[in-house]
């Protein structure tokens, strides 16, 4: 509750409070832990469904294991209109169910008893929700490939993964792993997480396809991608020994995948040096191509990208080096450390994800082209930060904070790296998040926490600033008498922080505080330049 006052006050005081929407109790029970979600850990689901292609509706049932962490008799289940929760059965018997818009309640006939391990099968259908500009606006896109067949994907994050089948809708709980089978129509191919099991080959024609996850994996992190697919594959050779590399492209795409999918192992050694092993060798790794620009899809990493290096072809640093690779594969690929790895368990701090993973694509430009080049690419991204929001969201009503959580929280971490001021420990701590942190959902202050006891560094102002205030702090300086007199201005109280920069193109730290303070220094007309790596603001005030 204190983070979430904060919050406010700090929205408050920076007008921009207007953009705050009016939450409603649907928001509250989307987004909090609600009783009827603490009382129950979820173990496993089987997803079992059928995707009627011509008709757009998606029906089947999802059986959820779960182990009693306390007792009681109401369990919430999500499910988002206009799809209809049909029936729940727990122990051959119906269960009656309470609908408050999104929200289904299921009514035990007695309390579960603690300890115990249970599951429910939960019947449904309906037509899901239809992307509008996915993977934003997500939902399930219906579309056609070159040949006029069918191209079907989901994509829901943010929204939630109640949008297309019924879970438990909020990120602090995963299931420790997942059976994903997907009844498809003749001639077309199903490609969810994880790895193919079967394919079962029914008498109408159509097939079933029985995809299974061996690791914890968040509700959006789940698809289905359905094409008249072709596949081809290839193995890496990665910290843990030989990671299996699969593609599912349109037939028509096959040769020019083949060339650009190259960039895959790439990634892979560039992200296996930074961020520590592939944290799904056990599931692999696919890269899918689907009818919208990209999601990352747990080991079902999804590709929409045009078959070309940028963003569309497009360099979204200004550099030059945002040409240099494919963003979406990068990118996305990322998220299997930043997302998939480490998951948000609210979603006002998905900023661990995006802006650690903006921050991947400029250690993967580091790591191939320098390390002049990968700085150029992330300052090349300041232009793109707005500073009209804090990056933090509203905690427990399922609002996420400013999209500077990309590029701002890239230039975060690049200025945290600055005041490490040593490259081998701040690798040693990217890897040792994804260690200390694997396969777990996290807090915004669990993940400050590591970096600053790690870093032996007086972090926590640096954290607060960027992350909840929207302004840029900036360095004020004078000269007199053969002394520089230095301070903060426009940030968080107490604000405090080293600063490198070049006096007469010779450099030195300052400690830098929101108060005034000087060094002595042996220049009559000092030129003061701040070291372009703080994403600071100077100002002589003489």
């Amino acid at each position: 509750m204190k983070n979430r006052l904060l919050f406010i006050c700090l929205l408050l005081s920076h007008s921009v409070f207007s953009q705050i929407p009016d939450f409603t109790h649907q928001d509250s029970i989307r987004g909090s832990i609600t009783p009827e979600r603490q009382w129950w850990d979820l173990i496993y689901y089987h997803l079992d469904i059928k995707v009627d292609i011509e008709d757009r509706i998606i029906s089947g049932k999802n059986q959820v294991y779960y182990k009693v962490l306390e007792s009681n008799t109401k369990m919430q289940i999500d499910l988002q209109s206009p799809m209809v929760l049909l029936k729940a059965e727990w122990q051959n018997k119906d269960l009656v169910i309470e609908h408050d818009g999104n929200a289904h309640y299921i009514l035990f006939e007695e309390p579960q008893k603690v300890g115990d391990l249970q599951n429910i099968t939960l019947y449904y259908s309906g037509k899901p929700k239809e992307a509008v500009r996915p993977p934003w606006d997500g939902g399930i896109t219906w579309s056609k490939d070159g040949n006029g067949r069918p191209f079907v994907a989901s994509s829901c994050q943010g929204l939630g993964a109640s949008i297309w089948w019924p879970c438990k809708d909020h990120m602090y709980d995963e299931p420790d792993s997942m059976l994903i089978s997907v009844n498809v129509p003749q001639g077309l191919m199903d490609v969810s997480n994880g790895r193919l099991r079967k394919v079962e080959t029914h008498k109408d024609k159509s097939k079933t396809y029985h995809w299974f996850v061996n690791n914890p994996i968040s509700n959006y992190g789940v698809n289905i991608n359905i094409a008249d697919y072709v596949h081809f594959s290839e193995k890496f050779k990665g910290e843990l020994g030989n990671l299996d590399l699969d593609y599912y492209v349109l037939k028509e795409n096959l040769p020019i995948a083949k060339k650009q999918f190259q960039e895959v192992p790439r990634m892979m050694k560039a992200f296996e040096h930074w961020f520590g092993p592939y944290p799904f060798y056990e599931d692999g790794y696919k890269l899918v191509e689907v009818p919208y620009l990209g999601m990352e899809h747990q080991s079902s990493i999804t590709y929409g990208n045009g078959y070309e290096n940028g963003y569309h072809g497009t360099d979204l640093s200004g550099t030059g080096w945002g040409l240099k690779f494919d963003f979406i594969i990068v990118h996305e690929s990322g998220h299997e450390w930043f997302a998939n790895n480490i998951t948000y368990k609210d979603v006002a701090d998905m900023w661990v994800h995006e802006g650690f993973t903006n921050y991947s694509e400029n250690l993967f430009v580091e790591y191939y082209f320098g390390k002049e080049a990968g700085a150029d690419y992330v300052i090349g991204t300041r232009k793109n930060i707005s500073n009209n929001q804090p990056i933090i969201g509203l905690y427990d009503v399922n609002f996420e904070g400013s999209t500077d959580m990309y590029y701002k929280g890239g230039n975060l971490l690049h200025l945290i790296r600055q005041l490490v001021n040593n490259d081998e420990q701040w690798r040693n701590i990217l890897r040792g998040l994804n260690k200390t942190f694997y396969h777990q959902t996290v807090t915004t202050q669990e993940i400050e926490s590591y970096i600053i006891e790690q870093s032996s560094l007086d972090l926590q102002p640096v954290f607060d600033q960027y992350l909840r205030d929207v302004r840029i702090p900036v360095l004020e300086y004078y000269y007199r008498e053969g002394k520089l007199f230095f301070r903060w201005n426009n940030t968080v109280n107490y604000f405090r922080m080293p600063v490198k920069i070049y006096i007469d193109d010779r450099s030195t730290i300052l400690q830098a505080t929101d108060n005034w303070n000087a060094i002595t220094i042996q220049s009559d007309k000092p030129e003061i330049k701040i070291d372009r790596n703080y994403y600071v603001a100077g100002m002589s005030i003489n």
